[in-house]
């Protein structure tokens, strides 16, 4: 599948605009950001084969392990959107725009401190 960025982009603002209410206030809490591929160096960490294992990865302190005495210089919570697995998964925008209101919400589920396994689908 043939996608623009700027049209991705559009997809990704569709999907962010479709999440509940709990999810998009959560949404608002964390920068969120459109990479064309994994890094070798997230794949090694993650100890994943391939760059199509990986479709997005939030990178941060979960919220319910911050407090007041967190260490000054912590970089804000990050949501990274993995743009060309997704695309060489899904067919049509639709599985697109799904892919994408997935991963965000899985991603957001671990800025919560949910495992893979208490995710909310």
């Amino acid at each position: 599948m043939i996608v623009s960025q700027e049209e991705f982009d559009r997809w990704i603002q569709e999907a962010l605009a479709e999440l509940p209410p709990r999810f998009a206030a959560l949404a608002d809490e964390v920068s969120i950001v459109v990479e064309e591929e994994p890094s070798l160096e997230v794949l090694r960490d993650l100890e994943l084969e391939s760059e199509d294992d990986l479709l997005g990865l939030y990178q941060g302190v979960p919220i319910d392990e911050t407090s007041f005495f967190q260490p000054a210089g912590e970089l804000p919570a990050r949501i990274s959107i993995y743009r060309g697995p997704i695309l060489r998964l899904c067919r049509t925008k639709v599985e697109v725009i799904q892919e994408v209101r997935d991963t965000v919400v899985h991603e957001l589920g671990h800025h919560v401190g949910l495992d893979d396994e208490e995710m909310p689908y």
